[in-house]
């Protein structure tokens, strides 16, 4: 879309400057797309969901089974986007403290004199890939809370910054599920997406094979930096909706509720619980960041539909019934689609 389709789409009260911001974000988009192909075959939507949650300033669960390309996907975004990247390994041993840091006894040589200084720990970078976060303790699991909402870590009774913007890019497999410790509902609705990562499709296994069995020397180019994410994010909350859409994304919500008036049956038959309104939110920002990496300064009830199965994947709890005939929450949400669509017609 040209600069003077974006403008003809956008209300009138819009800066000039916002604009152009869209028109850059849009640029930058394809050249991201660009950049990760070099490394990564595939996975279009994946990088798609990962993006419109950064610039919504969310954080992401990364499902699928090992050898996907999960890590070097992070990895290679936090290259392409100038970000400190670090990676933090889960496992049984894992204590609190060895994400967030510890304060330890330094003596000033000069002075002789002892003092309690803070070694940050690997949580103080841009982007976190949190990988397996289902291999660690709860008391773990739980010391990345406070960080994801608050962008703070608290040591010592002392409050450490954040540096902004800050992402926790989490991985969990879902095939081996001994020794693992589940995240508990309150911390997965601290995810705004959970994304499924697939297999390749034979054409891209193919390119896959070609791309990592040879010598390659392969370099990412900067394509955005602190600044730009940051004023992405801003414009981001800016984005005009109109009301019709925001009741669009209610309804959706709504509807996944048992024992409310507005839930189908098959949600009844289906959930033993639905949706809060972080998910309404999260549904309302992800279809803004979207309409923008599209070149559009509105948002439409097609971008809430695209992002309601990362939103609502992990926020519906299914029952026995679904579970004994093979209902997942995606299915659901399919219907749930279908459902609204046909009321609104």
């Amino acid at each position: 879309m040209e600069k003077e389709e974006v403008k003809a789409c956008a209300p009138s009260n819009v800066q000039e400057s916002d604009m152009a911001a869209v028109k850059r974000l849009q640029e930058a988009y394809e050249k991201l797309r660009k950049q990760l192909g070099h490394n990564i075959i595939g996975m279009q939507q994946v990088i798609e969901q990962l993006l419109i949650a950064i610039f919504c300033r969310g954080h992401c669960l990364l499902v699928g089974v090992p050898g996907l390309a999960k890590t070097l996907l992070i990895k290679s975004l936090a290259m392409c986007l100038n970000l400190k990247f670090s990676r933090i390994q889960f496992t049984p041993d894992l204590m609190p403290a060895d994400i967030t840091g510890t304060e330890v006894i330094q003596e000033d040589k000069t002075t002789g004199e002892r003092q309690l200084v803070f070694l940050k720990g690997p949580i103080f970078a841009n982007i976190i890939l949190a990988d397996e976060i289902n291999r660690t303790p709860p008391k773990t699991q739980a010391a990345l809370l406070e960080a994801m909402q608050e962008y703070q870590v608290t040591a010592g009774g002392k409050k450490h910054d954040l540096d902004l913007p800050f992402f926790v890019l989490a991985t969990q497999n879902p095939i081996e599920q001994e020794g693992t410790y589940p995240l508990p509902e309150a911390q997965l609705d601290r995810f705004m997406f959970m994304i499924n990562v697939d297999y390749p499709s034979e054409q891209e296994e193919f390119e896959i094979m070609k791309l990592t069995t040879t010598v390659q020397d392969i370099r990412l180019e900067k394509v955005l930096d602190k600044e730009e994410i940051l004023r992405v994010q801003d414009i981001v909350r800016r984005v005009p909706i109109a009301d019709h859409v925001i009741n669009y994304a209610i309804k959706v919500v709504r509807a996944t509720r048992v024992g409310k008036p507005e839930a189908a049956d098959f949600v009844k038959e289906w959930l033993s619980w639905g949706a809060g309104p972080r998910a309404a939110q999260y549904l309302i920002l992800g279809g803004k960041a979207r309409a923008l990496l599209y070149g559009r300064y509105y948002v439409s009830c097609d971008d809430i539909a695209a992002v309601a199965h990362p939103v609502l994947r992990h926020r519906l709890i299914t029952n026995f019934n679904a579970e004994a005939e093979g209902i997942t929450s995606d299915r659901i949400t399919d219907k749930l689609l279908e459902l609204i669509q046909k009321t609104q017609e």
